[in-house]
């Protein structure tokens, strides 16, 4: 088997066991797989296929079944919906179900419509109702605790109707970039939503209890702060319900009220979907043309195969498994969509690429759903079956996030365009590695313009857009995210959706200077191609350390910046006023000071821990000298705290809050104690320390610029300056799929 040295990384990091090559894994989850087979004869032969198609890097399923086929311990989905009801008995099973799923490595969907909203009557208790975003809230905490199967940490996502009461609060929940930050967010807009928003009418908002209207404003108030709070974070993303359950093949099952994390599997309660995806940059003839013969026949035996998931998987909770095996679903979907396209020659913004899309999910969702009839004539339809030809699969297609079986099979991920020619690694020893996209490399060569000079230039920005030895028509052949207009990143996500039965995962990448009327536009050509739901990210939105990238970083004038050498720490004032908190942690009480300049802002931290002595004082101790004197220099405090939270050692609960250590506790009252408001928010009022320093500071951006079709590598060199960092490699790390993402260990937020 021919892989990569960074696709053996990912394998050695998260899937091997101990003792196992890759060609073991592939041949433990193809056997495994094919168990499900009737005799030891089909056993063999479709255990064959079944792991020639993994080892040939043709096919991947998702990363459940590779962790857990054929060890006898945990599930083989990837994703779940579990109900939350408006009951305390209930909000307490989801939290029990949530943790043992997540404990298997699966990802959690959760509609917190049904709740009544905060501060209604509890006529059990005369208490009030703690309220939809609460509730959340406790559920990222208990998420938190839980990394799946040893493997990841717990990945969710939560959706809330529009005509929630508390709908305004869950829209802006994340807008600290702090709060919830394990769970994607979404708002269920419906079809009366959007004809209210085009009539410029007002909506109610309703008592999803008692069914009493609690309050009435504009539509159109709503959706601009939707598209606000996604301009400025990211979140929330919107999730067409209307749309999904016109496609819903089980309506008497119940509604599809919410999705997995990343918003491509929209399902029951107490569903599980079992994933896979086929690697289409494999399936491009050396004539450059596609070969749909050989698409026909492996959709086919994908689709067995994960059929076959179905019958040996097993689950934590026994709800679970009456409801996947009442509809028996599963999603074939895709990877290496844009390798294909430039091994075709076919720029990813043309005509032509559209139409091939069209062609391509058409066919494996024609052959899917025929492979499917078929195993419903050998092995009976799946019992909740009411369509007019029976059938084994209640859904067949999925486009679902390949971030980590990307990396295995080398591809670029799912219908995504590349996000960058060129990246960054960080390996061993503090060295990096630069990784060029191998494609742009072949053509270079073949074309005889390759240097090494153009490829040092690639690394410098990830693009090839302005440099003059590119010609024009490689220029547009390998055009990246930042590079491609939005509405193309729409329609191409349209087109999949027209051939999905459950929905796409995409990104619509947008660069910084992307304007709030770039997202309303996407937003409406999204609901009106028929989308079952969007997320946008604009480029920068997420407060993150700048990365170094081969980019030579442009010198800033002397009248935008001081020389670091020059500046020094603010003198203390003899007489100083601030305040204590006491918080829990697991290394016992701890009190943290705060003392505040003249203007209000933070000026020293001191903390003192209740036991007195030992190495966790003065680790406590050295911490706060450290945060002192940042404070004193014109570092933000928001910085500051972003660098200490979610520290984890001795995690312990503080009235309600999951307190990860003790400088996570220090992180969190210097959040509560800046001023009482959010901290993105002081930015644009109150002058920076790094201003009043003379320091320089990242330059801003008003959002107002429209976004055109520019080829300009700009975007992308700003993309590459302002991602995050992948918190295990520290590597960069990339928005797709709906989900970030590491491009070099594999590691990525949703799982």
């Amino acid at each position: 088997m021919n892989l990569t040295e960074n696709a053996l990384t990912v394998l050695k990091t998260r899937y091997l066991l101990e003792g196992e090559e890759p060609e073991d894994l592939f041949r433990r989850v193809a056997v495994a797989v094919a168990s499900a087979e009737k005799t030891k004869s089909d056993q063999s032969v479709w255990s064959e296929k079944f792991y020639a198609m993994m080892e040939e890097g043709k096919f991947m399923p998702n990363s459940p079944t590779l962790f857990n086929a054929g060890t006898g311990q945990g599930t083989l989905s990837a994703c779940f919906v579990i109900p939350v009801n408006d009951t305390m008995e209930s909000i307490m099973q989801a939290a029990t179900t949530s943790a043992m799923i997540q404990k298997y490595g699966g990802g959690i969907g959760y509609s917190f419509s049904k709740l009544r909203s905060r501060g209604r009557g509890i006529s059990t208790t005369h208490g009030k109702a703690c309220g939809s975003v609460s509730v959340l809230k406790m559920l990222s905490s208990l998420s938190d605790m839980i990394t799946q199967g040893g493997k990841r940490h717990g990945a969710n996502m939560g959706i809330l109707h529009i005509e929630h009461p508390e709908i305004m609060d869950f829209i802006h929940m994340k807008d600290d970039n702090a709060t919830a930050q394990n769970f994607n967010v979404s708002v269920a807009l419906t079809d009366k939503f959007m004809q209210a928003l085009e009539g410029d009418q007002n909506w109610d908002l309703i008592d999803p209890h008692t069914q009493e209207v609690m309050h009435t404003l504009p539509a159109r108030t709503i959706w601009e702060e939707i598209i606000d709070s996604a301009w400025k974070t990211g979140d929330p993303g919107l999730y067409f319900i209307d749309e999904a359950n016109r496609s819903n093949p089980t309506p008497h099952l119940g509604n599809l009220d919410s999705t997995n994390p990343c918003g491509e599997v929209p399902l029951l309660a107490h569903e599980a979907c079992n994933l896979g995806s086929i690697n289409l940059g494999k399936l491009v003839k050396s004539t450059g043309t596609f070969d749909f013969d050989q698409l026909t026949e492996l959709t086919a035996i994908c689709t067995r195969f994960l059929d076959d998931v179905v019958t040996i998987n097993q689950f934590p909770r026994e709800e679970v498994a009456k409801a996947v095996a009442a509809t028996r679903k599963i999603g074939l979907g895709i990877m290496g969509w844009h390798d294909a396209l430039i091994q075709m020659g076919v720029p990813y913004d043309s005509p032509q690429a559209l139409e091939l899309a069209d062609t391509v999910m058409g066919t494996i969702n024609k052959v899917s759903r025929q492979i499917s009839v078929e195993l419903a004539e050998e092995r009976g339809p799946y019992p909740a079956c009411k369509e007019d030809t029976p059938i084994r699969n209640a859904t067949r297609t999925c486009i679902a996030p390949t971030g980590s079986i990307s990396a295995i099979a080398t591809c670029s991920s799912g219908i995504e365009p590349l996000f960058a020619l060129a990246f960054v690694k960080n390996v061993l020893d503090g060295k990096q590695l630069k990784e060029i996209n191998p494609y742009f490399i072949e053509v270079a060569q073949a074309r005889g313009f390759y240097s090494e000079d153009l490829m040092d230039q690639i690394c410098e920005t990830g693009s090839c857009q302005d440099i003059d030895e590119v010609p024009d028509d490689v220029k547009a052949l390998f055009k990246t995210a930042m590079e491609i207009p939005c509405d193309v990143h729409v329609s191409m996500q349209a087109v999949f959706q027209k051939h999905t039965d459950l929905a796409v995962s995409k990104t619509i990448n947008l660069p910084n200077e992307a304007s709030r009327d770039d997202i309303e536009s996407a937003y409406k050509q999204a609901y009106n191609n028929k989308c079952k739901g969007i997320t946008v990210y604009r480029d920068g939105c997420k407060p993150t350390q700048v990365l170094e990238t081969g980019k030579q970083k442009e010198k800033i004038s002397e009248e935008s910046i001081t020389d670091a050498s020059h500046s020094a720490p603010r003198e203390r004032p003899r007489t100083i006023e601030g305040r204590t908190e006491r918080v829990r942690t697991g290394h016992g009480n701890l009190y943290v000071t705060i003392n505040y300049d003249e203007t209000g802002d933070p000026f020293e931290l001191f903390t003192t821990l209740g036991k007195s002595g030992g190495c966790d004082a003065a680790n406590l101790e050295a911490i706060s000298r450290l945060i002192s004197l940042a404070l004193r220099s014109g570092i933000e405090p928001v910085q500051i705290s972003d660098q200490l939270k979610n520290i984890t050692c001795h995690p312990a609960w503080d009235q309600g809050v999951l307190v990860h250590s003790a400088p996570d506790a220090v992180s969190k009252i210097l959040e509560r104690h800046m001023t009482g408001e959010p901290s993105n928010s002081r930015s644009d009022t109150k002058k920076t320390y790094g201003a009043q320093m003379g320091l320089w500071t990242a330059p801003k951006t008003n959002g107002q610029s429209k976004v055109g079709g520019s080829s300009s590598s700009k975007a992308t060199s700003t993309m590459l300056d302002y991602s995050p960092k992948c918190p295990e490699c520290e590597s960069p790390a990339i928005m797709q799929e709906g989900c970030i993402s590491c491009t070099s260990c594999g590691w990525n937020k949703c799982g």
